[in-house]
């Protein structure tokens, strides 16, 4: 979870300093691939109870919703 996780911030950071729109959303989506990867290992550790209920809805909660950013902006930077 560490890598993934830590990952999205670098891609986003990446795509800061992409050179092209195709560059920006190819690292946009790695971070998006990422973040979903990040979902999926914070279930994994809420039900192998690692994590509380409360730190899973908090972290997921936040997770979930930088996924919608990221869908969003892959989205938008694909058809315009």
């Amino acid at each position: 979870m560490l890598r993934s996780g830590t990952s999205i911030g670098a891609n986003i950071a990446e795509a800061e300093c992409a050179f092209s729109k195709k560059d920006v959303l190819a690292k946009m989506y790695i971070a998006f691939k990422e973040c979903s990867e990040t979902k999926y290992w914070l279930e994994l550790l809420y039900k192998t109870e690692y994590l509380s209920k409360d730190q899973y809805n908090s972290i997921d909660s936040d997770c979930t919703e930088l996924l919608k950013l990221l869908s969003s902006i892959t989205k938008s930077t694909k058809y315009r």
